[in-house]
């Protein structure tokens, strides 16, 4: 077992950090196999935790929306990272001291690691979903989850723009069509705990019971 970075399912990786602009824990993911970083923070251990556990060094970041480059800027120091956003948010990371790319939904940003249209929240939003193993779907900040064990929710209206209840159904709907689409059994979040094992049946419930009511 890794320390602090716990394994979602072989050569998937989790890991909570607390983000300092918030105060609060976020979530990042490493796809060990394709070198790939999601929305990273710097791991409770520190950057030499991919070596002293014997972890290929990242390649790569890609976020799943231009707030959640973090600590981008320390990986692209110590391991010469690319970062890749949606095309759409590049507007607000071209000025940072990064080696910075744009991306479409559909795109194959590394050999298992596919973006996915949302674009609900922001124009830049996207859902990254990993091919390996059993598959997961990692989702910016469209859903959230509060506690280990508690249910998906949203985020308080007030960061949901004037029409919160437009916004609920949007992010609904390509949430479902995403669970309908695609093969994945882990739901990673920046906000909250995974989902191991039934993601992919827990986006599909919550989305189903967001558009029924």
């Amino acid at each position: 077992m890794i320390p602090r970075m716990d394994e979602i399912f072989p050569g998937l990786l989790s890991w909570t950090a607390i983000r300092e602009t918030i105060g609060q824990p976020v979530h990042s993911a490493y796809v060990v196999e394709a070198r790939t970083l999601i929305d990273p923070m710097v791991p409770p251990e520190g950057l030499g935790a991919f070596s002293a556990n014997g972890l290929p060094a990242p390649e790569r970041i890609v976020l799943s929306n231009r707030h959640h480059r973090r600590h981008s800027a320390r990986f692209a120091e110590r391991f010469n990272c690319t970062v890749a956003v949606n095309e759409r948010g590049l507007y607000e990371i071209q000025d940072q001291p990064l080696r910075v790319r744009g991306f479409r939904p559909g795109d194959e940003l590394a050999p298992g690691v596919v973006a996915q249209q949302v674009g609900v929240l922001c124009p830049d939003e996207s859902a990254i979903h990993i091919t390996h193993g059993p598959g997961a779907l990692a989702v910016a900040d469209g859903v959230i989850r509060a506690g280990d064990d508690g249910a998906l929710g949203f985020v308080p209206d007030h960061l949901l723009g004037d029409d919160p209840g437009a916004v609920k159904l949007g992010l609904a709907e390509a949430y479902l069509k995403l669970a309908e689409e695609l093969e994945f059994s882990a739901l990673l979040m920046a906000h909250g705990a995974p989902v191991i094992g039934d993601g992919r049946e827990a986006l599909r419930a919550f989305a189903e019971a967001v558009l029924r009511n």
